[in-house]
C-alpha cells in the first residue's frame, strides 16, 4: 500500500545542483522563501567562500544542511591517483564539518581500464582509509549505488545489494547507503535491499526525481516527480517501512530545466513534491 500524499514541505530537501544557475546565496534566499526546509550542498557552490559562514547563512535562513555532495571516485589503475582521491575525500570531510552537516554522499567511482571487481576493492580501500577522518569529524558516508549505465567511470556500485554488501563489509557506524530512485527504481531486489538497510539501521539518504520516457540524455534529462515512470510513492513506502523518516531530497539534473526561469522551476518542484512524492 502506498503512503498518503505529503501535505507540507517539512521534509523537503533540494540539492543545489537542481537549481544549478543559482549561487549558494540565492539558494538560501529562494529556498527559504519557498518554504523548503533542507538543502544538500554541492561542493562547487562553496568555491571561494568562507564555509563556516556559508553554513551559518543556511541555518539563519531556516535551512538544514542535510548533506554535502559529493565524495568518492576512489578507483584508478594509477596508485598516485588513488591517493589523490583519498586526500580529496579528506578535504570533503573537512568541508562537511565546517559547513555543519553530518553526511557526505559518495559517488564511488570506477575505472574502465580495469575489472569492476578491482574498482570495488579500491572503493573499499578508499572508504576504509578515510573512516578515521569521518569518525573524528562526526560525518557519515553514504554509499550511493548508481545505475549500471554509469558503471564505466562513475560507479562500480550499481545495485542496492552491492551497496549493502560494501557497507556491511566496512562495518562502521559512519558508513551507510543512499537510495536514489533514479538509479535504483528498476532493481527487482530494491524492496528487499531497502529492508536490509532498515535491519542494519544504515539507510542514510533518500533522493527523488523521475525517469522520463523517452529520455534524451542519460545524465542530464531527469524529470520532475510525476513526469516519468518511477513508482515514487511505492518506493517511499518501502523506505519509511524500513524506518527512514528523514528528508526527502529532490535531485534533478536537467539541461532543459536549468535553462528555464529558476523561480518558476522551484515552484514546479514544490508542487510536484506535494502531488507525486
Amino acid at each position: 500500500m502506498n503512503p498518503e500524499p505529503l501535505t507540507d514541505l517539512s521534509r523537503l530537501c533540494i540539492h543545489t545542483i537542481t537549481t544549478k544557475p543559482w549561487n549558494i546565496e540565492e539558494v538560501a534566499e529562494k529556498y527559504s522563501a519557498a518554504g523548503v526546509k533542507g538543502v544538500t550542498v554541492w561542493r562547487n557552490t562553496l568555491e571561494g567562500r568562507n564555509i563556516p559562514e556559508t553554513g551559518r547563512l543556511l541555518r539563519n535562513s531556516g535551512l538544514d544542511a542535510v548533506s554535502l555532495c559529493r565524495g568518492g571516485f576512489f578507483p584508478s589503475t594509477d596508485r598516485k591517483k588513488r591517493q589523490e582521491a583519498i586526500d580529496e575525500n579528506r578535504r570533503a570531510i573537512d568541508e562537511a564539518f565546517r559547513l555543519g552537516t553530518g553526511l557526505i554522499v559518495l559517488v564511488c567511482g570506477a575505472d574502465p581500464a580495469q575489472p569492476l571487481e578491482v574498482s570495488r576493492e579500491q572503493i573499499y580501500e578508499g572508504i576504509s582509509a578515510v573512516l578515521p577522518d569521518a569518525g573524528a569529524a562526526g560525518v557519515k558516508l553514504a554509499i550511493e549505488p548508481l545505475h549500471p549505465m554509469f558503471a564505466d567511470t562513475r560507479s562500480a556500485i550499481n545495485t542496492i545489494g552491492q551497496a549493502n554488501e560494501m557497507a556491511e563489509k566496512i562495518s562502521s557506524p559512519w558508513v551507510g547507503v543512499a537510495v536514489d530512485v533514479y538509479h535504483l527504481w528498476w532493481d527487482p531486489d530494491l524492496e528487499k535491499g531497502i529492508e536490509r538497510c532498515g535491519r542494519n539501521n544504515n539507510l542514510l539518504a533518500f533522493h527523488i526525481s523521475d525517469w522520463k520516457s523517452p529520455t534524451v540524455d542519460l545524465l542530464n534529462d531527469r524529470g520532475l516527480m510525476g513526469e516519468g515512470c518511477i513508482p515514487l510513492r511505492k518506493i517511499r513506502s518501502w523506505v519509511e517501512k524500513a524506518g527512514f523518516n528523514g528528508f526527502i531530497e529532490v535531485e534533478i539534473f536537467s539541461d532543459i530545466y536549468w535553462k528555464q526561469d529558476q523561480d518558476e522551476f522551484l515552484k514546479k518542484v514544490t508542487e510536484a513534491y506535494l502531488k507525486y512524492a
